[in-house]
């Protein structure tokens, strides 16, 4: 899979898009508009950017969402781990620890995560 990144222009709009879709392109246009200021041509070459990446979709001037923003979260995720730390989840948490302290909260909350993952299988 190609690298799931959105710069930070990007950003607002997949945002606005996640917060208010389906929707018609006319609103999505009306949105930006009114959000980030865009004119019409703007917001139709950053949909069909993000369109061609395979996270939204365009048909009958309908807005559709492909991937959620939490599915786009994960996919991120994943890829950082995969790319910095050669897939190896205990070394993306060392290392974030090493700058990051975490809270006991913090620590039940993984533990929590990883009881229910073993639930699972």
């Amino acid at each position: 899979m190609a690298e799931m990144k959105l710069g930070m222009v990007e950003s607002r709009f997949a945002d606005i898009v996640w917060k208010n879709a389906p929707m018609t392109t006319k609103k999505l246009v009306e949105l930006c508009k009114c959000e980030l200021d865009w004119a019409r041509t703007t917001t139709y070459t950053v949909l069909k950017k993000l369109c061609d990446r395979g996270i939204f979709k365009t048909e009958n001037s309908t807005v559709t969402v492909l991937i959620t923003k939490d599915e786009f979260n994960a996919i991120q995720s994943e890829q950082i781990v995969d790319k910095n730390f050669s897939g190896s989840l205990p070394a993306f948490i060392a290392a974030f620890t090493t700058r990051k302290k975490i809270s006991d909260k913090e620590i039940e909350e993984i533990k929590e995560i990883i009881e229910n993952f073993r639930g699972i299988q």
